[in-house]
């Protein structure tokens, strides 16, 4: 009871009051021509609205306006196919109509454009009655139309460039392993006794190569780092952006024109095919717990997804076989202690006193030696159970049954296969495939349930993707990391740690790529980072991350170099010396490692002084956000000033001043300035994370940026040279940032530079 309390918290009903509410929203930041902003709450609206309503084709209606606005024609007219299914009333059709044909002529679909133009002449003169000063203002859009149509005509236009299949496969592997097909032939498994399962190389690798390409078994979308909220509020519903207003919640594509679920307002979709897929593999059933579900967590999330996709598997059916002869024993149970050892590697033969099935070396793969993207795959990824605390051994074991429950009583179990809700568009074959029946026995699902969200703790992988952050007009980009969703790689959970890894792994959708990101020599591990890096946490921090998450002590070379390192912390941390900048040693009270200058000073003073520093350059940030340029410009360089008398060069807080400062004279237009301080801020990246990392990557993408836009041409064409080399090993060449460099410098090469002339 208390759990379905916090439940109510999170809206995620339909509640039929909440599209007028939003659409007038939307209208306000379409009046202040806030587009993006408007079509978040046109979506939220569609996503309150029945089907087939006057509310859903309204909400549709608007929204295709702001995306025209925005430039994004091809998803404006989905939007109006959408509003008129759903009975956009007549009475305004003809407004949206003509925006139909304006994006049709900008897409260049010129025969269609000449349809819609020559319907939208015939309603006019079927209903002499619109002869109104509205009317007469559409029926001269529609003159000037006619002739931007007729301009287009006459121009022989080359078809937009389509992404060939060869180019699709230059995504993929080259070389897939019979052993592992989502890994590279280069890649080998191997199991050790003491490592347990890891990849290792076949043969030498060079920096960039792609050793994994593998899609998610299970992914679910993170709700975001908002609380629910709560009533008593201004509002009774929510007006924030989340992950969930801005993507699929199957595929994870970025999208403005979301399709929603139409029995809930929470899970909103790209496409019409994603709505009806997700319907059909879980969402049929998740759809009357999702409140439950946000409260519970994006763990429990992924265990019961787990066990419904599950359903699906046509070989070693597992937990077909959990119903059918394990009953009521302990799968969550250490591998020492476990009556079933045998079963993860038992997924073919039948169970008995002569039992004679094949047992394959490494868990996880089928008889046949083969690992693969799978159920097995992922039911064998180990839970720890001696190592979790009960604590929160109980929690896990408490969310499973609260939500069993809650599907029990919501009789999902017995009428998995129900019919998706109404769409109001046509439905595909998949929505009308039969959906597997849950296992009755409830407590055989929770089990599975329970082993998932042991496994989660050492084996999620979070998907991220950057962001931009500012506003939209900033035309040198910011951006940051930020988790998107929550998945399970089987093939990628294989890879072991190290602090200093020789892999990157990037996502593209639900896709995870792993790539070298140095030589990799035949025969040596292939390693992945679990988050605490070298160049972003001190040794002491790493050690209690990884024992207090994944449960042993690195042991890599970062770290072993590390603890014998003489010194007080990560040297972009450190202090220097007032007098004559030689770095700081010690532990309460720092020395100058210069025996000649000897100054010494407090800790504690040092970092009071930083913190007051860190606070100076907060307020210079908001100033920033606000295009309060004349404020934040003075404020930066004094911070500038007070870092340089006691900060290391290569200190973050450095870096951090020199690149708002660049932002700053970015947005003044003064491209000269912007790129020296952002070259300061690039030697800090490079001290710390070195020049081939992907923050390197990303510092010279800006720099190209504030070269490209100062008409600096040679300095820019070599910058995107090196941005290029460095992101390609990390990200491939399909990355939105290189796709943008490539653009960048097909422009300059257009241009002639004015021999022996500056460059800004």
């Amino acid at each position: 009871m208390f759990l379905k309390r916090l439940s109510r918290n999170y809206l995620v009903g339909k509640d039929p009051r909440a599209p007028l509410f939003y659409r007038e929203q939307g209208n306000k930041k379409f009046q202040e021509k806030e587009y993006m902003g408007a079509t978040v709450f046109y979506s939220k609206g569609v996503s309150h609205s029945r089907p087939n309503t006057e509310d859903i084709s309204l909400c549709y209606a608007n929204r295709s306006a702001a995306l025209f606005r925005l430039g994004q024609y091809e998803a404006c007219l989905k939007d109006i196919t959408r509003a008129q299914v759903h009975g956009y009333p007549e009475r305004l059709q003809h407004k949206m109509m003509l925006r139909k044909a304006e994006c049709l002529v900008t897409l260049g679909r010129l025969q269609e454009a000449s349809q819609a133009i020559s319907d939208l002449e015939g309603s006019f003169t079927a209903r002499p009655t619109l002869a109104t000063p509205q009317s007469q203002v559409l029926q001269k859009s529609l003159s000037r139309l006619k002739m931007k149509l007729q301009e287009k005509e006459n121009l022989i236009e080359t078809p937009p460039a389509v992404l060939s299949t060869a180019c699709e496969e230059d995504m993929g592997l080259r070389e897939r392993s019979e052993q592992i097909p989502s890994a590279s032939s280069s890649v080998r498994l191997c199991t050790d006794p003491l490592k347990g399962r890891y990849l290792v190389a076949t043969e030498d690798i060079l920096p960039g190569q792609l050793l994994v390409r593998e899609d998610a078994f299970v992914s679910v979308l993170n709700p975001g780092e908002l609380p629910p909220l709560h009533h008593g509020l201004e509002s009774e519903w929510d007006t924030r952006v989340t992950n969930g207003d801005l993507y699929c919640h199957r595929c994870l594509k970025r999208t403005l024109a979301t399709v929603p679920c139409g029995g809930c307002s929470y899970a909103k979709y790209c496409s019409q095919e994603c709505l009806q897929q997700a319907w059909h593999l879980y969402h049929s059933i998740e759809c009357s717990v999702g409140g439950l579900l946000l409260t519970l967590g994006v763990f429990c999330h992924v265990a019961l997804r787990s066990t419904l996709l599950a359903r699906f598997e046509e070989s070693g059916q597992v937990l077909k076989k959990l119903c059918g002869k394990i009953g009521n024993k302990d799968i969550c149970l250490p591998e020492s202690k476990n009556p079933m050892k045998k079963f993860p590697y038992d997924l073919g033969g039948e169970s008995g006193e002569n039992d004679k099935s094949i047992e394959t070396p490494i868990p996880g793969c089928d008889t046949n030696g083969k690992y693969e993207n799978n159920y097995n795959a992922v039911f064998n990824l180990l839970p720890h159970t001696e190592n979790h605390s009960p604590e929160h051994k109980f929690v896990c074991a408490l969310s499973v049954s609260a939500l069993c429950k809650q599907l029990e009583e919501s009789s999902m179990v017995e009428e998995s296969s129900l019919q998706a809700p109404t769409t109001g568009l046509k439905s595909s074959k998949l929505e009308a495939a039969e959906t597997p029946a849950l296992c009755a026995e409830l407590d055989i699902w929770g089990v599975a349930m329970l082993r998932h969200m042991l496994q989660l703790q050492c084996n999620a992988q979070a998907i991220t993707t950057i962001q931009q952050t500012g506003s939209e007009e900033r035309i040198v980009t910011d951006s940051r990391q930020v988790r998107l969703a929550t998945a399970v790689f089987p093939v990628t959970s294989l890879l072991n740690h190290s602090c200093s890894p020789n892999t990157s792994v990037t996502f593209i959708s639900t896709v995870a790529c792993v790539r070298a990101s140095q030589k990799i020599g035949k025969g040596q591990e292939i390693l992945h980072c679990y988050g605490p890096h070298e160049s972003r946490m001190a040794v002491a921090k790493r050690q209690q991350k990884l024992r207090s998450q994944y449960f042993f002590d690195c042991t890599c070379p970062a770290c072993q170099n590390e603890k014998h390192r003489i010194g007080t912390g990560p040297r972009w941390e450190g202090f220097c010396c007032n007098r004559c900048r030689t770095p700081l040693q010690g532990s309460n009270v720092l020395s100058c490692g210069n025996t000649p200058c000897m100054e010494s000073v407090r800790r504690d003073h040092l970092d009071s002084r930083l913190q007051d520093l860190q606070q100076q350059i907060g307020m210079a940030q908001k100033l920033l956000r606000k295009g309060q340029l004349e404020q934040a410009v003075p404020l930066l360089l004094g911070c500038q000033r007070e870092a340089e008398r006691f900060l290391c060069e290569e200190h973050t807080v450095m870096g951090e001043v020199e690149d708002n400062l660049a932002q700053a004279y970015a947005a003044a237009g003064d491209w000269q300035k912007s790129a020296a301080h952002l070259q300061k801020s690039l030697r800090v990246v490079e001290l710390r994370h070195g020049p081939s990392s992907i923050e390197m990557g990303h510092e010279l993408f800006k720099l190209a940026q504030v070269f490209f836009n100062g008409f600096a041409i040679t300095e820019a064409l070599s910058t995107i040279q090196k941005a290029e080399k460095v992101l390609l090993i990390h990200c491939g060449p399909w990355d939105d940032e290189i796709q943008e460099l490539q653009k960048m410098k097909s422009c300059l090469l257009d241009l002639s530079p004015i021999p022996g002339g500056p460059s800004m």
